[in-house]
């Protein structure tokens, strides 16, 4: 069973007819460039799932820029694309697998466990000399009755606990964002620029070699385990923009035998949305 990682080759080599293959490409200056990519070029077999249409839920303003859909009614969409128990699923991007470790995350939240992020994504497919596919009309998946699990199996924070923890601490908050947009020097994509006060910053690209591939697993415990200065896993809380490369973080930590942490989902776009709550800026 693959539960975090599988590597081009390894796919290439273990792929059966009743995986699930999920292509998430995205761009989120460039909503169309995934669909787009896709349409030029697959790993064969492999499903486009949409970032902004398919995972994510409906938009209020103030729930943050790609908010949770409800989980029923992704379970539902995952029943749709005939997910089983026992279905191996292989999810994966462009390259940084920012927003296959959403879908890794989402995936794991339903209760389903046998779902692995290609590591390097579509550029280590490439490099491995992987088959491309460019059709897309082969026939729809067989709808199963697949279950998810009655209870969450991720956990999540809202904003007001985050809101309370500022004042009463028992968890740490831990961004994902670049350290510029952290420390408030630039906001490209939110109204204002800043971090929550006593978050912890961790770009999501610091989990990744220079290929595009996760760090090893030594290295990625001996980094957060330095960041954290000693907190268990099940008292961290991962935020970003949006709540995606949050999951990055979250991925890294589990890969790492971190287990337990949590994700705030709204992250700093919902923050924002309400001026009433406190913002910082500079070094944490």
């Amino acid at each position: 069973m693959f539960s975090y990682l599988i590597t081009a080759a390894e796919l290439q080599q273990e792929h059966r007819s009743d995986w699930l293959v999920f292509d998430v490409r995205h761009d989120l200056m460039n909503p169309q460039a995934g669909r787009n990519a896709y349409l030029q070029g697959h790993i064969p077999g492999a499903r486009f799932l949409d970032n902004d249409s398919d995972l994510v839920g409906k938009l209020t303003g103030k729930n943050g820029r790609h908010p949770l859909p409800e989980r029923t009614k992704f379970a539902d969409l995952m029943r749709k694309q005939g997910l089983e128990s026992q279905t191996q699923v292989v999810v994966y991007d462009a390259g940084n697998s920012m927003f296959a470790a959403r879908l890794w995350w989402m995936l794991r939240w339903l209760g389903h466990e046998k779902v692995a992020i290609l590591d390097g994504g579509w550029q280590a497919w490439l490099a491995e000399n992987g088959k491309v596919e460019t059709d897309v009309s082969q026939a729809g998946p067989v709808p199963s009755q697949w279950l998810e699990s009655a209870t969450p199996d991720m956990p999540t924070v809202q904003a007001t606990e985050v809101l309370a923890n500022i004042e009463q601490p028992h968890f740490v908050v831990v961004d994902a964002r670049a350290g510029e947009r952290f420390r408030g020097e630039v906001e490209p994509i939110d109204p204002v620029a800043g971090h929550i006060p006593g978050a912890l910053n961790r770009p999501n690209s610091s989990n990744l070699q220079a290929d595009g591939r996760f760090k090893p697993v030594l290295a990625l415990r001996a980094e957060f385990a330095s960041l954290l200065g000693g907190r268990p896993a099940d008292q961290v809380v991962h935020q970003c923009g949006s709540g995606i490369t949050a999951c990055h973080n979250l991925f890294a930590m589990e890969l790492a035998g971190m287990n337990g942490s949590k994700l705030y989902p709204g992250s700093w776009s919902e923050w924002v949305s309400d001026s009433s709550r406190p913002v910082a800026a500079g070094e944490a």
